[in-house]
């Protein structure tokens, strides 16, 4: 597949003023400029030709000025649990996932930022990738609109935006592409586009401190930060980036976080069996943590072949959240999703792809692997 000629703007990475001066440039009324916003943002037009109240000249002139690229479903996989995870085919080829978790009352998507991640996390299969490229804000917000329309056609929630929540915790590390990502949530946040909550909406990180506090100051929306060690001796195997930012680094960022409208931050914690979760564990997460406005998410790991880290023993988190809970830290446990799918946290790696994590088996700290993934496919 080629890449698009440079020369011409992707219309739906622009943001409203930018759309707005096209508009002036082209000699259109002022009002054409919500018009094709709305057409891109919220009844997520796949074409040109779909924005069929805009006059004829008019798109062609769009079509002549611009490009509108959207992402092709290359695949759909449905869990048991309800879970749905779509493989989606960029323009240029590369290949990136998505995946929908519905709850009652909630229904979530979790959004790619880059094909690949460059962190190297060693319990993720992302990481095995290594970083293909950044995706441009237009395949960022174009995640949103493709599962918001393919959720009406499967009758799933109600017009014109099925999705409530969204959450920056798919492939890629966001402020790694912060750029993109910022003007992916400007028009995911706006009243012309799908018009989100930033209560609604939360951005993980895996600790880019020099980051952390821009994002702060020039967002709303919420932040995750995946800890996943309380010693910067495990830290250092499990998240590489540790060496550069250890934890005394990152926590004094958290510390230093703009809490403004009530703001906490999340911290993510994926529990591996025999590294992270022992009760001394738990009493150094509870002192990392306090004074901060914050609360834990429990992960169990999904164990994932060749990795070489396996879950917890049974009654292992529980009881690592209760003595969390004993010393007066918020902390839940989250319950896995899609794992039959390969949906699960920690398990986006575009199967069959380049970085398939299948191809490359890599070493931990744990114990060793799990046996084969099975494919899973969908016929359909």
């Amino acid at each position: 597949m080629s890449t698009p000629s440079p020369e011409r703007s992707d219309l739906r990475s622009l943001s409203r003023s930018e759309v707005d001066a096209l508009v002036v440039r082209l000699g259109e009324k002022p009002y054409r400029a919500r018009q094709i916003f709305r057409w891109l943002h919220q009844k997520g037009a796949a074409s040109f030709e779909e924005m069929s109240d805009l006059p004829a000249a008019l798109r062609a002139r769009l079509a002549g000025e611009t490009r509108l690229v959207t992402l092709e479903r290359a695949e759909e996989r449905r869990s048991s649990d309800g879970t749905i995870k779509w493989t989606w085919r960029t323009e240029d080829g590369k290949l990136v996932e998505s995946v929908y978790m519905p709850e009652p009352g909630r229904k979530t998507l979790c959004v790619s930022t880059q094909a690949g991640c460059a962190v190297g996390c060693t319990f993720c299969m992302t990481g095995t990738m290594g970083l293909v490229r950044n995706l441009t804000s237009g395949e960022i917000v174009d995640q949103v609109a493709r599962v918001n329309r393919r959720l009406l056609e499967l009758g799933e929630g109600a017009p014109p935006r099925p999705l409530t929540n969204l959450v920056f915790m798919g492939m890629g590390e966001p402020l790694h592409n912060y750029a993109s990502v910022k003007a992916a949530l400007d028009v995911l946040l706006s009243e012309d586009g799908p018009n989100f909550s930033n209560r609604h909406v939360t951005v993980s990180t895996s600790g880019i401190v020099p980051e952390m506090r821009r994002f702060g100051e020039e967002t709303d929306v919420k932040l995750a930060v995946s800890l996943n060690a309380t010693t910067d001796e495990v830290r250092d195997v499990l998240m590489p980036l540790n060496r550069r930012w250890p934890l005394g680094v990152l926590l004094a960022a958290c510390r230093d976080f703009p809490m403004k409208r009530g703001r906490r931050i999340t911290f993510e914690y994926v529990m591996l069996g025999g590294v992270n979760d022992s009760d001394e564990d738990a009493e150094r997460l509870s002192r990392l943590v306090r004074g901060i406005p914050a609360k834990v998410n429990l992960i169990p790991y999904n164990e994932n072949p060749g990795l070489g880290y396996r879950a917890p023993a049974s009654g292992r988190v529980e009881a690592f959240r209760d003595r969390l809970l004993a010393a007066n830290v918020t902390a839940v446990v989250r319950r896995n999703r899609g794992a039959d799918i390969a949906a699960a946290c920690g398990q986006l790696a575009a199967e069959g792809g380049p970085g398939d994590p299948r191809r490359r088996p890599r070493g931990g700290i744990g114990p060793g692997g799990t046996g084969p993934l099975t494919d899973g496919r969908p016929t359909g």
